[in-house]
């Protein structure tokens, strides 16, 4: 069975907020065209994290990694997804879930907005 990536984001009442995330995305498809991949956000945008894995399930996929796509590790990532991620393994107990830690932790992303940070041009 396929596995699956939810991009798991904030979410904003700006509709092109979404773009940066749906961006990341497409580049996984393209990196991986084997995986599904989808986003999710926790408020003001749809779909939320629980549609997003109800639709994984019934398009047969039997295990989901979530990746927070925030840089900062605040209420949200501490609290919030680690309540909705207990909810889903619940929900769906035969189903493996696997949480990445939030990108803003991950050392490649740290140093490449240093990069970006130090450039001269955008």
């Amino acid at each position: 069975m396929p596995r699956a990536i939810v991009l798991f984001a904030h979410g904003s009442r700006d509709s092109l907020w979404r773009r940066p995330v749906e961006a990341v995305a497409t580049r996984v498809r393209e990196l991986d065209p084997a995986v599904v991949v989808c986003c999710a956000y926790l408020e003001l945008m749809q779909p939320d994290l629980p549609t997003a894995v109800r639709d994984l399930v019934a398009a047969g996929v039997d295990q989901v990694g979530v990746v927070p796509m925030f840089l900062g590790v605040g209420r949200h990532a501490r609290e919030d997804l680690p309540m909705l991620m207990a909810a889903l393994a619940r929900d769906y107990p035969k189903l493996k879930f696997h949480t990445q830690p939030s990108i803003g932790e991950n050392p490649r992303v740290i140093a490449l907005l240093a990069e970006i940070a130090l450039s001269k041009s955008a």
